[in-house]
């Protein structure tokens, strides 16, 4: 089946490498491009195709804006292109809670140098998400404003678009799906876990604003987070969780030590680990693994260090990462649980784990918060 593509950029430069990339895979057809969000809107009404790669800084409409409008008239699987700066991460983080599902760094450098790398990344990510959940899913968030089309304006910049997150006693619940979550498992039983570990990738942003919004600042386990993100990003997302959140949310640094109520991010770039006594070890990435950081590592050193008293949580994302780090968990008596497919935007990683007879119980997303307030307080 051919996916079929639209590409929108203000940068005629970006547009025809784009176009160019993606039409070299044969199972790939750009149907169309725009120049900006309004533009956007259009054609995806027009053209329906199965993906939308998207820029943020465009004129006349902002992509997030164009974003925002799309999944309320035509719901559609957005690919995001982003800068690898601090305030591209909150911008881009801003479109994925507008509904975009996954994104990629905008590099040119990358596009001149690695091209055979490149291509391979972006047809990979565009052939996933256009199997993502996104399409038959419609955001239940206010409908935006009227499109009109404004006079021409200079390009907004990323910092007019970005919206403080509202103060930590007053957490703002993320968008809901229309779909049901089909929770096919009972409530947990209350045990005296010692840690949750939660792994996630594609629509992981999200999921775990879901989550952890739910948890009350007397949470009394810590949390380590596994999000499957580049290096300067993981900083601004840490920031965001722990401004909408009424727990500690903080990217995690060598030699932290875990404690209730407190939720370490692993850093980009970077692996994980925790040891017996609770300290936290970041460790350089290495080149041989495809993610960095990596589920399975933090997953696995848990085993080592918890044994039985670890609550494992592995949430939507494409791949089978966390799989074999669940194992092992398992082994030492550990409980997995597993987000239910409805609810994903990708069911790769909580399939992997269902496959392979790894979960205890199966939750829907806005299940999965209650549930650990209900085992572990």
């Amino acid at each position: 089946m051919v996916v079929k593509v639209l590409v929108v950029d203000d940068s005629g430069f970006f547009r025809r490498r784009v176009s160019e990339i993606l039409s070299a895979d044969t199972s790939i057809q750009v149907v169309g491009t725009a120049t900006n969000g309004k533009e956007a809107i259009d054609q995806a009404l027009a053209l329906k195709p199965d993906v939308i790669t998207m820029d943020y800084e465009m004129p006349m409409m902002d992509g997030i804006t164009a974003v925002r409008h799309i999944m309320q008239r035509c719901p559609t699987p957005v690919l995001m292109f982003s800068s690898l700066t601090h305030e591209g991460a909150r911008v881009t983080l801003d479109a994925l809670d507008a509904g975009a599902v996954d994104f990629l760094p905008k590099n040119f450098e990358d596009i001149s140098r690695n091209p055979d790398k490149v291509r391979q990344l972006l047809c990979e990510k565009v052939h996933s998400i256009s199997r993502s959940n996104r399409r038959v899913s419609a955001y239940s968030a206010p409908a935006p404003a009227p499109v009109a089309a404004p006079s021409p304006a200079p390009a907004p910049t990323a910092s007019s678009s970005f919206n403080p997150a509202p103060v930590r006693s007053a957490p703002a619940p993320a968008p809901t799906r229309s779909a049901p979550a089909s929770a096919s498992s009972p409530a947990p039983k209350r045990k005296a876990y010692k840690l949750v570990a939660i792994g996630t990738s594609t629509g992981g942003p999200v999921a775990l604003q879901r989550v952890l919004t739910q948890l009350p600042a007397n949470f009394p386990a810590p949390i380590v987070l596994i999000q499957h993100m580049p290096a300067a990003f993981t900083k601004a997302f840490a920031e965001r969780l722990d401004k909408l959140c009424n727990i500690s949310v903080k990217e995690a640094e060598d030699g932290d030590i875990l404690r209730p109520g407190l939720a370490l991010l692993a850093p980009g770039g970077k692996q994980m680990m925790i040891d017996g006594r609770g300290a936290v070890k970041i460790l350089p990435g290495d080149e041989r693994l495809n993610y960095k950081p990596c589920v399975d590592i933090t997953f696995g050193s848990a085993a080592k260090s918890y044994g039985d008293k670890v609550l494992a949580v592995v949430l939507t994302g494409m791949g089978a990462d966390g799989r074999e780090g669940a194992r092992l968990l398992k082994q030492g008596g550990s409980a997995i649980w597993a987000q239910d497919e409805a609810s994903c935007v990708i069911y790769g990683m909580p399939m992997a784990i269902v496959k392979a007879d790894l979960a205890d119980a199966v939750y829907g997303l806005d299940d999965i918060g209650r549930h650990l307030v209900e085992a572990c307080l």
